[in-house]
């Protein structure tokens, strides 16, 4: 620290490892933190400077009341600002409520609950992506990062949906900090929390009262209540409420592709990016009252008794939904977006596009080897030879297997059995078929990428993992070693990546300096930007392999 105080160059040389430790302790925005957090952009703590006795940053007046947040590296950040009331109690299951409005000055400076949630597995990879906040039901908050509040400008809005199926995660963890994404794309950034699994998603419309219409999609309402509160009061954080873009990936893009399709979100956002989470399908009413009463009578309770889940501790509701260890053949249980003839009348993109959303530009794509993502370090599908290899395409490419195999040798190769194994499987058939619905409504384009980018990281390996692509699309490759590495050639990609999304939000047209005119996706020549380094524009990449998928049972929904 003593040679922070006397060199200013070095603080400003490190401030950015400095404010990554912050972050993955989740420090950053805490009281403790934003006390006296900067001086022209770098932490009073670490140039030696007495905090003063109340941090004095920036104020917003907001429709429920004023709040204040901290300024880091030029970017205005609110952590944890509530756009719902807390949905425990009578609340639960419900659509939500407005907050309840407050006197004084909020202080924004630390992240809001996470939805409670079951506990998953950690690895390397997905470490950056892991909630660290505590669970719980008062979680209908968001996060708001912007270059300027109160200023009168009119800046594109992009509202992050995180990943983790409608099961798991949140938008406060390290890999969707958008602090750099706002400053260098000039937007605000609004990343959300909402209900998840049993508590967004339980379908209880047919089992009681009119009060549990809405149980099965209150999840995806609360999506719907974040982009009324952006509406309501973006333009004092310096956003143009009629420009919103949504942006997702994974689960995000499936909750994307649903929104598309759901009534209450006519007319709330105006573009949306679908990463690597094409949903053309919702839960039926038969599979989703199914669920209903595997969950029930598991909690010991009759249909006539549906008010007792309000009154449920939260963990033995996970522990009702906690499937991991369950004997084979046990049923699965279905907890997403509901057909409910509702707030979603029909399936989001079966058989066709949704016609409410016909006038919203997309963006599409997915990753190389998205599989990789979800396959541990030790499992043999890294080490496959060509006999394992084909035995397990066999069991869900059937006949089709060898000449799959075939036409990815030659696109590759000197790949191993292993890569060939999760190029095969990663293949985008539902990301295809959904742009291809939308480009059939004719009016609004859809622009299909497919990122090659492979990371250095993956245990020596050459993949590109699902969610490899975040830390370029965020801007916040210095933070993100863990996911992509260190190198030259990283800041330059997120450039691109990060400036076309940033671009798309602002004009509805993806371009960035140093990439080539991205064409719209159509049946006909179906331009596909595949991004890497460099990036090119390929018409129908991989024919072949998507003519075979393409008349074969859907394998995956990217």
């Amino acid at each position: 620290m003593h040679a922070h105080k006397s060199n200013p160059r070095n603080i400003a040389a490190d401030f950015r490892l400095s404010r990554r430790s912050l972050l993955k302790s989740s420090l950053i925005g805490s009281g403790a933190a934003a006390a006296g957090v900067m001086l022209g952009g770098v932490p009073m703590a670490l140039l030696g400077v007495d905090a003063p006795p109340k941090y004095e940053g920036p104020v917003v007046e907001t429709s429920s009341g004023k709040v204040r947040g901290v300024i880091q590296g030029g970017t205005h950040i609110f952590r944890g600002i509530p756009y719902g009331a807390s949905t425990a109690g009578s609340n639960r299951f419900m659509p939500p409520r407005k907050p309840e409005p407050w006197t004084g000055v909020r202080e924004a400076f630390q992240n809001g609950p996470t939805a409670p949630q079951l506990n998953g597995p950690i690895n390397a990879l997905i470490l950056n992506h892991t909630p660290t906040a505590p669970k719980g039901e008062d979680c209908l908050v968001i996060n708001i990062f912007t270059p300027g509040v109160n200023d009168g400008r009119k800046r594109p809005v992009m509202v992050w949906l995180h990943g983790g199926g409608f099961a798991s995660g949140a938008g406060t963890p390290l890999a969707f900090d958008g602090t750099d994404l706002a400053r260098s794309g000039d937007v605000v950034m609004v990343a959300v929390n909402h209900r998840l699994n049993i508590f967004g998603y339980l379908f209880l419309a047919d089992l009681g009262s009119e009060n549990y219409a809405d149980s099965g999609n209150a999840g995806l309402l609360d999506v719907v209540a974040v982009l009324q509160w952006v509406r309501d009061n973006i333009a004092q954080f310096g956003g143009n409420p009629g420009n919103v873009t949504l942006f997702g990936q994974s689960g995000g893009g499936l909750k994307i592709s649903t929104l598309l399709g759901m009534p209450p979100a006519k007319g709330l956002f105006h573009k949306a990016i679908i990463e690597s989470g094409s949903a053309l399908k919702g839960i039926s009413r038969d599979a989703a009252n199914k669920t209903t009463g595997l969950i029930l009578e598991k909690l010991s309770l009759q249909k006539d008794q549906i008010d007792e889940l309000q009154k449920l501790p939260v963990e033995r509701l996970l522990s009702a939904i906690d499937t991991r260890g369950a004997a084979p053949g046990t049923p699965s249980l279905a907890l997403g977006p509901v057909v409910d003839g509702r707030s979603l009348l029909r399936d989001p993109f079966d058989p066709v596009a949704p016609e409410i959303s016909a006038d919203v530009p997309l963006i599409i794509g997915s990753v190389n080897t998205e599989g990789t993502f979800f396959t541990p370090p030790d499992s043999p599908l890294f080490s496959l030879d060509d006999a394992g290899m084909r035995a397990r395409l066999v069991s869900r490419y059937g006949e089709a297997t060898d000449k799959l195999i075939d036409l990815y040798r030659k696109e590759v190769p000197n790949a191993t059995p292993s890569q060939i194994f999760f190029l095969i499987t990663a293949f985008p058939a539902a990301a295809i078929t959904q742009a291809e619905r939308k480009v059939a409504q004719g009016k609004a384009p859809v622009y299909m990428y497919l990122f090659t980018w492979e990371t250095p990281v993956e245990g020596g390996r050459r993949f590109s993992p699902h969610t490899v692509e975040l830390p370029f699309v965020f801007n916040n490759v210095v933070e993100q070693p863990e996911e992509v590495g260190n190198g030259p050639d990283l800041q330059p990609l997120a450039n691109k990546m990060s400036g076309a999304w940033t671009t798309f939000a602002r004009t509805g047209v993806p371009a960035a300096a140093g990439t080539p005119k991205w064409l719209p996706y159509s049946v006909s020549e179906r331009p596909t930007m595949i991004i890497n380094n460099e990036w090119k524009l390929a018409n129908d990449p991989r024919r072949e392999a998507r003519l075979i998928i393409s008349g074969l049972p859907s394998t995956n929904t990217f």
